[in-house]
C-alpha cells in the first residue's frame, strides 16, 4: 500500500460529492416543476369534466320529471332533494359537495329562471367555469343557457 495515500484508492470514490448530490436535487427540482402544473391541469380537466357530467344527468332527471308530472319540481334549498324527485336522480351526489365546490341548488322561479341547475358557492375560477360553459353550451358565462349568476352560483338554465 501507498503510504502517501491515507485510504485504499477503492476508498476514495465509495461516496458521492456534494456536486453529485446538488445535481441530482436540481434535476428532481426541474421534473417537479414540469409535473406539478401538469397534474394540475389534469386535476382541474377531470373536476370540469365531472361537473359537465353531472350538470347533464341532473338536467336529464329535472326534463324527465316535468314531461311526466307536467311541472317542474318546486324549489329547494343548496343541498336538499326537491320534493317528488326519486327513481333514477342520484340523491348522494345531490347531497355532496361538487366538483368544483359548493352545493347543487334546484332554482325554480328564482331571478327571471323559470327552471334551473346550479352550483352554489363554487370555488372554481373564471377560467374552469368557462372551460366547463364551453362544453354545455357558447363559452361565454354571461350568455346562454350555461350563466355565472354570480360570484357565488352558476346556472345551467332549462327553461328562461
Amino acid at each position: 500500500m501507498n503510504s502517501s495515500h491515507p485510504h485504499p484508492p477503492w476508498r476514495r470514490h465509495a461516496a458521492f460529492t456534494l456536486v453529485e448530490i446538488m445535481i441530482v436535487v436540481v434535476i428532481i427540482g426541474l421534473l417537479a416543476a414540469f409535473a406539478i402544473p401538469a397534474f394540475k391541469r389534469v386535476q382541474q380537466a377531470a373536476q370540469a369534466n365531472r361537473a359537465v357530467n353531472d350538470f347533464r344527468v341532473f338536467s336529464q332527471a329535472f326534463e324527465t320529471f316535468a314531461t311526466q308530472n307536467g311541472t317542474w319540481p318546486p324549489n329547494a334549498s343548496a343541498g336538499v332533494v326537491p320534493v317528488g324527485m326519486s327513481g333514477d336522480f342520484k340523491a348522494s351526489v345531490w347531497q355532496s359537495a361538487t366538483s368544483i365546490g359548493g352545493r347543487w341548488n334546484w332554482d325554480r322561479n328564482l331571478g327571471g329562471v323559470i327552471a334551473g341547475v346550479s352550483i352554489q358557492n363554487f370555488t372554481a375560477t373564471d377560467v374552469q367555469l368557462a372551460a366547463i360553459d364551453a362544453k354545455l353550451d357558447d363559452g361565454d358565462l354571461s350568455t346562454g343557457s350555461f350563466q355565472k349568476v354570480n360570484s357565488t352560483r352558476v346556472t345551467y338554465i332549462l327553461e328562461q
